[in-house]
């Protein structure tokens, strides 16, 4: 293995590690420093956290892979996800800044919705905390295993941890580095990384497609299409061979944002209200950008593999083929870095808000209220810790694929918490019962949909993506309930 890539993966590490232990310097003396970064982001680390620690490593590895096997159709889930941002940004950003202040200056999401609807605080705080944690587990677990196949592919025979397979070593690799600046300088440390990062993934977004295309073997625009069109015409077709329930499939991935934590988290830690509107703009260009390059690695990247007689055996590893193939050692450890830096970003977002709801919303509040901030801070780092080893088991299968892993966690948050914070924020007649309900309601609908297998095949035809079912029997059921128990209790305000 090159010197050169080793320099360049080692040198990000340690930046990596040296931002956690400047953020524990800045950001480390309380509960809301810990967790929230005392609400001190400015718009362009509160835009780029937000789109890195949403883009995990399915931005380079799911995502081109997806496209790499099946074309263009499967670009719409970009385009779904692109338009649920803004509408985020748009809707929920500005409300839940403001509104997590107004109610009791709350640092987590199952604080919010305790205070927003008091009569079912307990019940709230507990249902939305295992919701949480759960998923994360298994969302972190994805970027455990997109971590693991990085070094499989990338240093196949030249690690060796304890007799550890290369993917497992991948896995422990990744996780350390997450946990050492997490662990140190929590939300701030990770809002940080996660700026650096975002960087890093867009700038190899823009760098991998344009080699591909033009560099030597890539034959430019006409003759990638050229050479898709041949092996079959539907690789460049954004509806050919699409079904309507593919496509609907595909672009309400985009309903996922108004319920992911990790990524509505950020909304309540921007410094200012009237900050939010330039976040807004910077992180919406960045996502552009990033899913353009990941949708065009995916097309012309397939182009290229035909073109050079490649065989490609995981779709999913044509980004670590590439850079390994087409660059030079040094810039092929800055594109493995851009890798990790994909799936270290969303880890570290998802292991610090677990944290934070196994802290406030179970034992500060059923083992130790009156727990200090120093010995909060303490637990949470334990919780980090504990939350990366349940993921790290559930990682342990090299054959799970990113994307479905993805998949299966985003529709749980979506469906689970997205119907309830659009309709706490922005329709004053949602009521405790009425949310607890939505919250089981959506959650339980998409694990039943998964475990029936109705994701993959239903009623006879292709399966239905189950955050459909499971944002819509949410909605309902909020609406309902919230109608059937009207409780005017719910709309005192709450100061803490």
């Amino acid at each position: 293995m090159a010197i050169g890539i080793w320099i360049s993966l080692i040198g990000y590490f340690v930046l990596m590690i040296a931002i956690g232990f400047y953020a524990m310097r800045k950001a480390t003396s309380s509960s809301e420093d810990y967790m929230l970064g005392g609400r001190s982001l400015s718009p362009k680390v509160a835009a780029l956290s937000a789109g890195a620690s949403d883009m995990s490593g399915w931005l380079l590895l799911g995502l081109p892979g997806a496209l790499f096997a099946s074309g263009l159709g499967s670009a719409w889930i970009g385009i779904g996800l692109l338009v649920g941002a803004f509408f985020n940004w748009t809707l929920v950003a500005p409300r839940l800044r403001e509104q997590t202040v107004h109610y009791g200056n709350a640092i987590t999401i199952p604080e919010f919705l305790a205070n927003r609807f008091p009569t079912q605080a307990m019940s709230l705080r507990t249902v939305s905390a295992v919701v949480i944690v759960v998923f994360f587990a298994v969302y972190t677990a994805s970027g455990l295993v997109a971590g693991g196949k990085l070094f499989e592919s990338a240093f196949s025979g030249v690690i060796n941890i304890g007799g550890l397979s290369d993917y497992a070593a991948g896995v422990v690799i990744t996780l350390g580095v997450v946990l050492a600046y997490t662990v140190v300088g929590g939300f701030l440390a990770v809002s940080m990384t996660d700026f650096v990062q975002g960087c890093i993934m867009m700038l190899a977004l823009v760098i991998m497609p344009a080699v591909v295309l033009f560099g030597e073997g890539g034959g430019g625009f006409a003759q990638a299409s050229q050479t898709l069109n041949e092996v079959d015409p539907t690789l460049l077709s954004w509806t050919e061979g699409l079904t309507f329930i593919g496509w609907l499939s595909a672009v309400t991935w985009g309903l996922g944002y108004f319920g992911q934590p990790h990524i509505i988290v950020r909304f309540m830690a921007i410094r200012t209200l009237k900050e939010v509107p330039t976040a807004r703009n910077i992180g919406m260009s960045w996502m552009l950008i990033s899913l353009i390059g990941a949708i065009s690695l995916g097309v012309f990247g397939r182009a290229y593999a035909i073109r050079n007689g490649m065989d490609v055996e995981d779709p999913e590893t044509i980004f670590i083929i590439l850079a390994n193939l087409l660059f030079h050692p040094l810039v092929t450890g800055f594109l493995y870095a851009a890798l990790l830096a994909a799936i270290m970003s969303t880890i570290s977002s998802q292991l610090l808000v677990s944290s934070s709801s196994l802290t406030e919303d179970f034992y500060r509040l059923f083992l130790r209220k009156e727990a200090t901030d120093k010995e909060t801070v303490g637990v949470g780092r334990v919780c980090v810790v504990l939350v990366g080893l349940v993921a790290a088991v559930i990682a342990s299968d090299p054959d799970s694929q990113v994307l479905g892993l993805v998949s299966n966690a985003w529709a749980g948050f979506g469906a689970a918490f997205g119907p309830l914070i659009i309709l706490s924020l922005m329709w004053s007649r949602t009521n405790g019962a009425g949310a607890i309900a939505g919250m089981v309601v959506g959650a339980a609908t998409v694990m039943v949909w998964i475990s029936l297998g109705w994701n993959a095949e239903f009623m006879g035809g292709p399966g239905v993506y189950e955050i459909i079912p499971g944002f819509i029997a949410s909605f309902i059921a909020i609406l309902a309930v919230s109608s059937a128990t009207a409780d005017a209790g719910e709309y005192q305000h709450i100061t803490r």
